[in-house]
């Protein structure tokens, strides 16, 4: 065999073994997102001046965040899915979220504000945030995995934390829609708890289920 029919047929078999993940991972999440979706409807909702809410922009902004967050778990995820893979070049990724929220938090500080600082940091949703977004995680979370376990990472644990996150990012997405605590510092404190406290939940769970 010629050395570049070897190279093609070689990253054709690593594409083919890299869809089934991918896929899997989609399939799972699928499944899992209409139960997210049936708790957040029957214990929260829209927030009722939602059309209001549109014109301020860190309303929006919380969805920039959750949603980077979100998408950028799943890229590393499925990088992670992989024997070989590791967190170096990729971690950087999940500072995404992070940055965007930064900036949100100077943009605040720039401008004129009615409530002190640690009103809005607190808020007036924190304990509803740190339950909510956990449990609604969980149905996500246990897609994620499903979907992870098609492949064969070399640090389950990790790997479980990134579907932690990933878990995270859209059922934070739901519970922003509901959140009446628009300030970037609240969604800083609260839904960086919450992610935490989820990313550790599927560290444990992958450390068991992501094992091969």
């Amino acid at each position: 065999m010629e050395t570049e029919q070897l190279i093609r047929t070689l990253a054709a078999d690593n594409l083919h073994r890299a869809r089934p993940v991918g896929f899997a991972l989609a399939l799972a999440l699928l499944a899992a997102a209409p139960v997210s979706m049936a708790m957040f409807l029957a214990e929260l909702g829209v927030r009722p001046d939602v059309m209001t809410a549109m014109h301020n922009p860190f309303f929006g902004l919380k969805f920039a965040v959750t949603l980077a967050l979100a998408i950028s778990a799943i890229g590393v995820s499925l990088h992670l899915s992989r024997p070989e893979a590791s967190l170096r070049g990729w971690a950087w990724l999940l500072l995404i979220p992070a940055g965007i929220l930064a900036a949100a938090i100077a943009g605040e500080m720039m401008m004129p504000q009615r409530l002190p600082m640690m009103t809005r940091l607190i808020g007036s949703n924190s304990r509803v945030c740190m339950t909510a977004i956990p449990l609604m995680s969980l149905p996500l979370l246990a897609g994620a995995l499903v979907g992870l376990r098609h492949g064969a990472p070399a640090r389950p644990a990790v790997a479980g934390a990134i579907a932690g996150l990933l878990s995270a990012g859209l059922a934070a997405t739901l519970y922003a829609s509901h959140c009446t605590d628009d300030s970037p510092l609240f969604v800083a404190t609260w839904y960086t708890i919450a992610t935490a406290l989820v990313a550790a939940v599927g560290a444990l769970a992958g450390s068991r289920v992501l094992r091969y």
